[in-house]
């Protein structure tokens, strides 16, 4: 039998010369501490092998150990309230075996196989189970049911079947005849590698939103279940809070979090924050549809790179039982950065900034596993990713800024000098932009009445008109500014702190349901077509301004709560009555 030995070591690329034992992607283990690695790299003189580890202390002549399967992760109960580093591996397990940092060569099962699920099997003998039909589910946490599907490219008939009950991941619960007449022992649990995609039935339309309860994503640039986003900022912007933010409210089944390459610091904050979260849906700690990726700037570069497959690869899987999956990717640059630090180790020609020249395909090719989809159990799932963009310097020319707009359709651009001023999110209506419009409007006119598109549109051109007239209010100041164009500095100022600025701390405002922030646009445009004719007849605007409506129009989304939406009414009544004092004082 052939021994297959490093040659040589390069951080955590490592090469074998003289073999013809492995394939490409396979999964290996190098050295005496059995470290996880893929080849990544064949000819015939050299293998190439990328290592999920710390390689420190390997050395040439140690013994590489091939598996004969690509790189893959176990998929099964137990993922939920739990928290992996790159390669699925569970961090609390390996705490409770080495202590607070992870012991190179750590063999430690990625889901508990000791654990007895409650199990209710769903087929009978007899049955004809096709690829991604469901035969068993369990409670994985209270308000998640796991549900066990039939691999992928695997059919047959039922000619066993366990009784309902208590089994690990490794019990088998049912067994299934092919075509071939082989006997298939299905379990709780099934591998999958991270880099191929999980079989669809059918891609359907994005038409349907992705509610946040954030005013300024909702109505203004909306994202639909199964769309892609990008948040680009620099340091100190916001990207983790917003992130952090629309895990907590947005209207997903399951989260998916991948810290990838962050803070620690920023890691164990999220840890902190969801442990202590309840969910708002279910009165449930979040952890309970929430899985955790952590992989710190501190842990090996090439296991960043693994950590959002491995994240969009759990997020497949449940995606396939049926539920709406939001993966929140944390970030995508220090992943193009464990890219470009590979890729120089490999001795590849580098392209812009360094990157490899595969960067946009790379990219791509994780975007698109987003989706909204039919199952092959002939069930509606999608999987939304909201991905974090870090370019240094907050110069968006970078490429992986660039690269990153091409594949996804939502560009929420966070800007330093909102973030600075405390205006959360620090989301620029400017710079930013939505592709969703076309494809959600029919959903909003069903759901909120046509109104809310033209409420929308009109906030929007208020907002450019504003961008434009501070132009000149720069240069010469805003009192050479006729009246009408003062009314729209006025209401614009309304807009931007009564209705794009949010408060997550405010139990009414930290989440904001689409009537109230319907409602709260009909109310601003309407003391807008107030004012505006008005001053049409002349009236001077500081007659308007004194009626103290825009102030107080900027402290409405704490001043009327989101169970007593009625209220709006009786502002509207109160502003026409104010008007109408003006009148006829004027007339006098």
């Amino acid at each position: 039998m052939e021994n297959n030995l490093i040659y040589g070591i390069n951080g955590p690329i490592v090469t074998v010369r003289n073999s013809h034992s492995f394939s490409m992607m396979e999964m290996v283990y190098v050295g005496e501490a059995r470290l996880v690695g893929e080849v990544i790299g064949i000819t015939s003189k050299v293998t190439t092998i990328q290592v999920y580890e710390e390689t420190t202390g390997l050395k040439p002549g140690d013994e590489v150990f091939g598996t004969g399967n690509p790189m893959n992760i176990l998929l099964g109960p137990g993922i939920l309230d739990n928290i992996f580093d790159g390669i699925e591996r569970p961090l609390k397990a390996i705490e409770k075996q080495s202590g607070s940092f992870i012991s190179r060569g750590a063999n430690v099962p990625s889901l508990d196989t000791d654990k007895k699920w409650n199990v209710t099997v769903t087929v009978k003998n007899g049955d004809v189970l096709q690829s991604g039909m469901i035969y068993a589910t369990c409670p994985e946490t209270e308000i998640i049911e796991h549900r066990c599907m039939v691999p992928p490219a695997l059919s047959g008939e039922v000619v066993f079947v366990a009784k309902n009950g208590e089994y690990t991941i490794n019990d088998t619960v049912v067994k299934i005849k092919d075509d071939k007449g082989e006997i298939h022992n299905l379990t709780l649990c099934q591998k999958w590698p991270i880099k191929t995609p999980r079989p669809v039935a059918n891609r359907l339309p994005a038409n349907k939103p992705l509610i946040t309860g954030q005013r300024v994503i909702d109505t203004l640039f909306p994202i639909s279940k199964g769309g892609t986003a990008a948040i680009p900022g620099g340091f100190g912007t916001g990207k983790t809070m917003t992130q952090h933010q629309l895990a907590k409210w947005c209207d997903a089944d399951i989260i998916v979090y991948v810290g990838c390459g962050e803070r620690g610091n920023e890691m164990s904050q999220v840890l902190d924050e969801f442990s202590e979260l309840i969910d708002p849906k279910s009165n449930r700690p979040m952890t309970d549809r929430t899985t955790l990726i952590a992989n710190t700037s501190n842990m090996p570069v090439a296991a960043r790179e693994a950590s959002i497959y491995t994240g969009i690869t759990l997020a497949e899987y449940y995606r396939d039982m049926g539920y709406h999956v939001a993966i929140m990717a944390d970030s995508t640059s220090r992943w193009a950065e464990a890219l470009r630090e590979i890729s120089g180790r490999l001795e590849e020609m580098p392209a812009e900034e360094g990157f490899p020249a595969y960067l946009p395909s790379r990219l791509s090719e994780f975007y698109e596993r987003a989706g909204l989809v039919q199952t092959l159990s002939n069930k509606e799932g999608s999987i939304t990713i909201i991905g974090a963009v870090s370019p240094q310097g907050s110069d968006f020319s970078e490429p992986v800024t660039q690269n990153t707009k091409r594949f996804t359709r939502c560009f929420w651009a966070l800007d330093k000098s909102l973030a600075y001023a405390r205006h959360y999110p620090a989301i620029n209506w400017m710079s930013s932009y939505s592709e969703y419009f076309t494809d959600l409007d029919p959903w909003y006119s069903e759901n909120l009445g046509e109104s809310f598109i033209k409420y929308r549109v009109k906030i929007n051109a208020i907002l450019h008109e504003e961008n434009q007239l501070m132009e000149i209010v720069k240069l010469i100041g805003s009192d050479v500014l006729p009246d009408d164009q003062k009314l729209i500095i006025e209401i614009a100022r309304v807009i931007r702190v009564g209705f794009l600025q949010q408060n997550a701390f405010h139990p009414d405002d930290t989440f904001v349901p689409l009537e109230k922030q319907k409602l709260m646009m009909k109310t601003i445009l309407h003391l807008y077509k107030k004012s505006k004719h008005i001053i049409n007849t002349s009236v001077p605007i500081s007659y308007v301004l004194e009626t103290g409506w825009f102030d107080k129009l900027t402290k409405m989304k704490y001043d009327i709560p989101n169970n007593n939406l009625s209220i709006f009414d009786q502002y509207i009544n109160d502003i026409d009555e104010a008007f109408e004092k003006i009148n006829a004082a004027v007339s006098v």
